[in-house]
């Protein structure tokens, strides 16, 4: 039964209850808490409710913030104090991180003291550190342990884990020594110890590092799960590779946003409020509009020579948009590797020398069939053609330069290059592309 026949008889007048709570167990967690969101304030507790207990607290743990509230604010104290405690760590700091003040408080009075404890460590946290997103639900185990101990070690205690597939070994003082995987334990000879199987050089990220250096780990080496440590390299957490993508559809968010020069917002765009959006937007709006006005003052500064020849205003639109979408295509594909950790600094010879004969190319290409459609077109006249196309082609080798080299530049100086993109380079290349324009036209034209 699919989702809709599912929500027509949750819908209908008479619900029978045994009958949805038999068709909701049988789904994905993920599928149940879709369900529950297209349900109206009343229904979406009346259904929860009927949730197996084993369930329920993933289902909460996927279902958005403002559904999550509806839930928190219908139970009962009790029923509040089941659901988070099955909760995981790092899914609790989530919800916390997104509810009210009153909600907060209510949910930490129902919360065992040390849960509350490890919650208030977390929020402490800088908010795109490492050490913000990552669980405390582990399965640790001694270097002295034998294998066979291992996994009844795993059976007693990793229902409650956030992952079983990778165990971290620890010494008393929690230093972390190694990790092991299950598929180590599983090829291991039952009495063989930790310490002789385990990988003694994890990959491990710091309490406060970048969450987006570290997602940047989890790709280069390809991990499932991270364990995250404090100055002194005791073990404090673990990072999964279900947080690590949230980490990354909200950085990629953050730089569409940026290159498409739009301030970074917080909130999905239906729950973001007219003037927040607008404030996000006004801003490099109001910033490109006052650069823009640097092509306004070339223009007027050759009024009088655009007067002499006026055909020459007709080509200052295709040479502005061919420019700054070059320099567009640029900039985009090299933020892009940056972003994915296939281009550094160090490589910008390589990149400069390989963009130079891609616009050489590539003007050569456009500049031929210019040459042709402005001779045919505007009264053949050979000499207005080729000024024309002589500020294309230049245009062109300019734009996929500073498409290059601004991105980069603005990495080094610690800026998110991704600023550097379409709208920023495309005023750049505005300004130069006529300034090349009128240069070459009196050179040629003799204005």
């Amino acid at each position: 039964m699919d989702k809709d026949e599912i929500l027509f008889i949750i819908n209908s007048e008479l619900i029978d209850i045994s009958k949805i709570k038999l068709l909701l167990s049988g789904l994905n967690i993920i599928d149940i808490a879709e369900i529950l969101q297209e349900l109206d304030k009343e229904k979406i507790t009346r259904i929860f409710r009927v949730l197996p207990k084993n369930i329920a607290s993933d289902v909460f743990a996927y279902m958005d913030s403002d559904y999550q509230q509806i839930i928190i604010e219908a139970l009962t104290d009790t029923e509040i104090g089941e659901i988070m405690s099955k909760l995981f760590m790092d899914d609790t700091v989530d919800f916390i991180e997104e509810m009210p003040a009153n909600v907060v408080n209510r949910v930490l009075e129902n919360l065992p003291a040390e849960k509350r404890k490890l919650i208030n460590q977390i929020l402490q946290y800088p908010e795109d550190s490492a050490g913000s997103i990552m669980t405390t639900e582990y399965v640790h185990l001694s270097e002295n342990t034998e294998v066979h101990d291992a996994f009844e070690i795993i059976r007693k205690t990793g229902l409650n884990k956030e992952t079983i597939y990778t165990c971290y070994v620890t010494c008393d003082d929690r230093l972390l020594l190694g990790v092991v995987s299950a598929k180590d334990l599983l090829l291991a000879r039952p009495a063989e110890r930790i310490g002789e199987i385990m990988d003694t050089a994890p990959i491990f990220a710091y309490t406060t590092d970048d969450r987006e250096v570290t997602a940047e780990q989890f790709h280069k080496y390809g991990l499932l799960a991270m364990p995250v440590v404090d100055k002194e390299k005791r073990l404090v957490g673990i990072i999964t590779v279900d947080d690590i993508v949230n980490v990354i559809v909200e950085e990629n968010t953050e730089d569409i946003e940026k290159m498409g020069a739009l301030a970074p917002s917080d909130e999905p765009y239906l729950k973001t409020g007219i003037f927040q959006l607008a404030r996000n937007r006004i801003f490099w709006l109001l910033a490109l509009m006052l650069s823009a006005t640097l092509t306004s003052i070339i223009i007027s500064n050759y009024e009088a020579r655009m007067v002499a020849i006026p055909i020459l205003m007709v080509f200052i639109p295709l040479l502005m948009d061919t420019g700054g979408n070059a320099g567009s295509q640029t900039s985009t594909l090299i933020i892009r590797g940056m972003a994915v950790g296939e281009l550094f600094p160090k490589d910008i010879v390589r990149i400069l020398w390989k963009e130079f004969r891609i616009a050489l190319l590539v003007g050569l290409g456009l500049g031929i069939v210019n040459m042709i459609w402005v001779y045919v077109i505007y009264g053949q006249d050979l000499m207005l053609s080729f000024a024309v196309t002589m500020t294309l082609y230049s245009t062109l080798i300019i734009a996929k330069i500073l498409g290059s080299i601004l991105p980069i530049v603005a990495r080094c100086i610690k800026i998110d290059p991704a600023v550097m993109a379409a709208p920023m380079i495309t005023t750049i290349v505005d300004a130069l592309s006529l300034i090349i324009y009128f240069a070459i036209a009196k050179a040629i034209l003799g204005l």
